[in-house]
């Protein structure tokens, strides 16, 4: 494992707040409302880039996520990557006085990314038309299902239901059997990335809007549906089906339509192996020991090869079996065909590869345990990401972000007597 970047210690914990902030978003501010992932990862990005984060959760439980998935210490460490270099404001939103509190971050904020469902923040009196009046630079990034217009914007939505409507469940598993999971929440993933570009799309914009009426420039509100982002990546998709009536399968391990190129069975294992280009498909064929195969003018296009592509699978198929992984991958190497392991976690966490290109940020836990983290994406030669800080406590933030808006000490007690703060 690389160690490529050091955790902050106990004291620079404790003074994230006032760390100076590194990257192209420094003097960005952030407010997160939501919970789970794409909210939460949209924002992870910015902070990650140099944003300041004040990620705003319930008291008593917090953010969902901190009990998802697998426990260290009472704290999922999924949380450690999703709100690191993030800071916690725990307000009970259904309060007035909490409401209030977040219209007075908001009246500084550059951007406020939430995903509750439709018609939720403006329930309590934090919708667009009423955070602008306060700060018409605000950009708001909402995420949901649906989105915010159209007969389905009320329905719950959750990215499993998104990948499903967007197309690419159908897409995924063997012919003729259920279809299966992607295996990560790539609907929520998806629409937390579109998020990003919205964000970045629409400060671009504000910086070319300022004027004398508009000091900040102009705000503006970025509407992602869950389903939507799915479906923006379905390739042809859909003009196939509307020119030739084509509805795509699922094709198992296959690229369809593309061949060869499939997840071929080794005597340890399996081998992805992509030899679909016309010069690939000859060097492929060539290091498989069939060059009657490559001098076969009937595959000198994908078309032809796609034609007979189980012929094709069933000689790769042949000469993969004799042999293991490493040498299928050490020939095609050789031969400059592209291909490569199926990895697990296990194989990420041991390549060497991931570690020299900083893919396994290495970072020393407040207890002094060390923890690896998925480093940064993408790099950045000026001002590339960092780990600034690690994931917060539940209100770590609470009284330094409330004395930021001007409470005093009392009121801030008060404020917590209440159960308005945690």
């Amino acid at each position: 494992m690389s160690a490529q970047a050091a955790g902050p210690s106990d004291s620079e914990e404790r003074e994230g707040a006032n760390a100076p902030a590194l990257g192209p978003l420094a003097g960005l501010k952030v407010i997160e409302l939501g919970q789970l992932i794409a909210g939460p990862f949209a924002a992870k990005t910015l902070a990650d880039f140099g944003a300041e984060v004040i990620k705003i959760e319930a008291p008593g439980g917090g953010d969902p996520l901190r009990q998802w998935r697998l426990i260290k210490d009472g704290t999922s460490v999924w949380w450690q990557v999703q709100s690191r270099n993030k800071r916690s404001l725990a307000l009970d939103l259904k309060q007035p006085e909490a409401q209030h509190i977040v219209r007075q971050l908001a009246t500084e904020a550059d951007v406020l990314i939430e995903n509750f469902r439709p018609g939720a923040m403006e329930g309590w009196g934090l919708g667009p038309a009423a955070l602008a009046a306060l700060n018409p630079g605000l950009i708001m990034l909402r995420i949901s299902g649906y989105g915010q217009t159209g007969p389905y914007r009320d329905r719950p939505g959750f990215g499993v239901v998104a990948e499903a409507m967007g197309g690419l469940r159908h897409l995924t598993g063997e012919p003729g059997r259920v279809p299966v999971r992607v295996g990560v929440s790539i609907g929520d993933t998806l629409a937390a990335l579109h998020g990003v570009i919205g964000i970045l799309l629409a400060l671009q914009h504000r910086h070319k809007s300022v004027s004398t009426q508009a000091p900040k420039g102009q705000g503006q509100v970025i509407d992602v549906a869950l389903y939507e982002a799915v479906f923006n990546c379905m390739e042809s998709l859909l003009p196939e089906y509307s020119v030739f009536g084509a509805v795509r399968a699922p094709a198992g391990s296959a690229l369809p339509g593309i061949a060869p190129t499939n997840a071929y069975l080794c005597a340890d294992g399996y081998a992805l192996i992509a030899g679909n280009g016309d010069s690939i498909f000859k060097r492929l064929m060539l290091c498989i020991e069939r060059p009657d195969l490559a001098d076969d003018t009937s595959f000198k296009d994908n078309a032809g090869r796609v034609a007979r592509v189980q012929e094709l699978d069933a000689a790769i198929g042949d000469w993969s079996r004799r042999r293991s992984v490493q040498q299928v991958l050490q020939a095609l190497d050789a031969a400059s065909v592209p291909a490569g392991k199926i990895y697990t976690v296990a194989d990420i966490a041991a390549d060497p590869h991931y570690a020299a290109r900083g893919m396994l940020q290495q970072v020393t836990m407040n207890d002094g345990t060390s923890m690896t983290l998925p480093g940064f994406v993408p790099k950045l030669s000026l001002t590339p990401a960092s780990h600034r800080r690690h994931a917060p406590a539940l209100g770590q933030d609470t009284d330094a972000v409330l004395r930021e808006v001007g409470l005093s000490d009392e009121q801030i007690a008060q404020l917590h007597a209440r159960g308005v703060v945690g």
